[in-house]
């Protein structure tokens, strides 16, 4: 099983749409797509700046500023089906079909995430990662990650932890929430859809993405 995590930046590139094609074509039940807040989380920004809102409550309105992106993105494609607890999940895949995830029911229930903004959806997808124990979690990211592979600071088809936190390309606690866990984290770019055109799996993933070393220099 794979989680793919799709992010608010995605928002209005033909990238968005082709990659929910894909994904919704060759799941058979296997994926779950994690949206981002992108416009929605801006709002939630925006009205605790105005408002003088706690954390924790401007924390539970992004966390349904994913759902509504979740929504806009079943919205594009109507062939992926929407989840927002373990059990529905489970019966979307039974059904055979991609599965976008809503996540408010599951994370604003668990009082161990903390709440607040330095917990993004990137950690929420890796959090749920763990809880379905699924193989892969992949990240799908604004950036040409193509040519991070050539860089000589990096091994291969790795990239490291610290500095996708430094660079701002996952949040500071992502780190905890992948640390010791049994899937692979993975980060690859939003015109990198073109490596699955044919198919999804691990393969292709490894020759397309970069897995994220946890070890910090």
């Amino acid at each position: 099983m794979w989680v793919v995590k799709l992010g608010g930046s995605l928002l209005g590139a033909e990238e968005l749409t082709r990659w929910l094609d894909i994904l919704a074509r060759y799941s058979n039940g296997n994926i779950i797509i994690v949206p981002g807040g992108g416009v929605f989380a801006d709002a939630v920004r925006e009205a605790q700046r105005l408002a003088h809102l706690d954390d924790q409550s401007a924390h539970k309105m992004a966390v349904k500023a994913m759902d509504q992106y979740g929504e806009l993105l079943a919205s594009l494609n109507p062939t992926i089906a929407v989840a927002n607890s373990e059990l529905e999940i489970a019966e979307r895949g039974f059904q055979h079909r991609a599965i976008i995830w809503l996540p408010s029911k599951m994370v604003c229930a668990d009082e161990a995430i903390p709440a607040h903004w330095q917990v993004t959806s990137d950690s929420l997808a890796a959090w749920l990662a763990a809880k379905l124990n699924v193989e892969h979690l992949v990240l799908v990211k604004s950036i040409d990650f193509k040519t991070r592979r050539r860089h000589d600071d990096e091994i291969s088809n790795q990239i490291s932890l610290e500095k996708l936190v430094k660079e701002g390309v996952v949040d500071l606690h992502f780190g905890d929430f992948i640390a010791g866990k049994h899937f692979n984290s993975w980060v690859i770019g939003k015109a990198d859809y073109t490596a699955f055109e044919h198919g999804i799996d691990a393969d292709k993933l490894n020759a397309t993405g970069l897995v994220i070393r946890c070890g910090w220099h």
